[in-house]
């Protein structure tokens, strides 16, 4: 019987043979690496990857999809919210740093990419299909329009590149937006800062984007006592990642 794809879980699924060969090529998986895989659905890039490795882990939030997935010699199924996985304890099962691939589901593609940054340092790679707006937002460099928040909160921690285009007609059913494919790096010496204060820095930052930071980073950083410079009268697509890595070392901590 065949699967429909559900809109709630943002299903689409890979069907161009061409574009899944270039994918695994990009991810290049070899016999007994750590990898795990996000949202499988069909198995279409599952497959490929299961041949070169010999064993693949892949978490499946759809029910109906899980239980196929099961009857795969090959696969270990985690049947869950990729949002509520444990990547430490999979990297500590493994022993080993994870290599993580998937296409991720676009409603939640963000909140994903947010749940690894906690386990960027037991991770060795990602490669992820994603809509191509929102890498364009990952790899964004400053004072250009797409440089925002999520390029920041990952530039910091990730090496990232675009590797390859998606067109629409490469699922089944096809999203109405281009995809893209990401490869992610995790720095091997990223500078020591709270993430959760970086975050909180780069939140007020970008809360008003068209606006110069006066009267929001720069009152924030004057009520939490900040002595040093910085210069307000700027947009925050303007401020490069390092300065705000700097301004994150910077601020005293909570009392």
């Amino acid at each position: 019987m065949a699967h429909i794809a559900r809109k709630r879980f943002g299903q689409h699924f890979l069907s161009d043979g061409g574009i899944i060969d270039a994918i695994v090529h990009e991810i290049a998986p070899q016999p007994g690496d750590a990898m795990v895989e996000i949202g499988p659905g069909l198995a279409a890039l599952t497959q490929p990857l299961v041949e070169r490795l010999g064993r693949l882990t892949v978490i499946e939030l759809d029910r109906d999809l899980a239980k196929r997935l099961r009857d795969h010699p090959q696969l270990d199924v985690i049947e869950s919210d990729v949002l509520k996985v444990d990547f430490a304890e999979l990297a500590a099962r493994f022993a080993a740093p994870l290599r993580v691939v998937g296409n991720l589901p676009y409603n939640i593609s963000t909140p994903i990419l947010f749940h690894l940054l906690g386990f960027a340092h037991l991770i060795a790679d990602q490669h992820f299909m994603l809509q191509k707006e929102v890498i364009d937002r990952m790899v964004a460099r400053p004072a250009t329009s797409d440089y925002s928040r999520l390029s920041v909160m990952l530039q910091w921690r990730y090496e990232m590149e675009n590797v390859l285009f998606v067109p629409p007609e490469s699922f089944d059913p096809p999203p109405r937006v281009d995809s893209a494919v990401v490869r992610m790096v995790p720095l091997a010496e990223p500078p020591a800062v709270d993430a959760a204060r970086l975050g909180e820095i780069v939140q007020v930052a970008f809360s008003q984007r068209r606006k110069i930071m006066r009267h929001t980073l720069g009152k924030w950083l004057d009520e939490h006592g900040f002595e040093g410079r910085f210069d307000a009268q700027r947009r925050a697509e303007e401020v490069p990642v390092a300065e705000y890595v700097a301004l994150a070392q910077a601020v005293p901590p909570r009392p």
